[in-house]
């Protein structure tokens, strides 16, 4: 049987981006390696990690591309489901989230909004789908 396990997201500071998802999610902590090179949080069946850039380096023999808010987003995003998409989008911009754009009615029911994280990594805010 294969299982999706992880998402990692290469981030900058772990700890800060720990906080950041913590903070306006409200995801529990898993851990974080005494080195605060490596962490997870609990999100449900499929588990979110921040890992340092220096420790994907080690990973990585010919590295890798950096998440920036300088730049455009990469072509993925994660996604959060929530029955309030305004207020967690406005919570994650106060939380110093970037606003990418604002909450919208999509014909096929859902409401989506978007925001990109600390490390310019995009995330989408949306309600269940149906």
């Amino acid at each position: 049987m294969i299982k999706f396990a992880y998402t990692i997201l290469y981030v900058q500071d772990v700890q800060r981006s720990l906080e950041f998802y913590e903070t306006v999610f409200g995801f529990t902590r898993k851990f974080i390696t005494p080195d605060n090179s490596y962490g997870e949080l609990i999100t449900g069946d499929t588990t979110l990690s921040f890992a340092a850039h220096d420790l994907a380096k080690s990973n990585l023999k010919d590295g890798f591309m950096k998440s920036s808010n300088d730049n455009k987003p990469f072509a993925m995003e994660i996604a959060f489901s929530t029955d309030n998409v305004e207020a967690l989008y406005e919570q994650a911009i106060k939380a110093g989230a970037i606003a990418e754009k604002p909450a919208e009615y999509k014909p096929h029911g859902q409401t989506v909004a978007y925001v990109r994280d600390l490390d310019g990594f995009l995330v989408e805010i949306c309600t269940p789908m149906e």
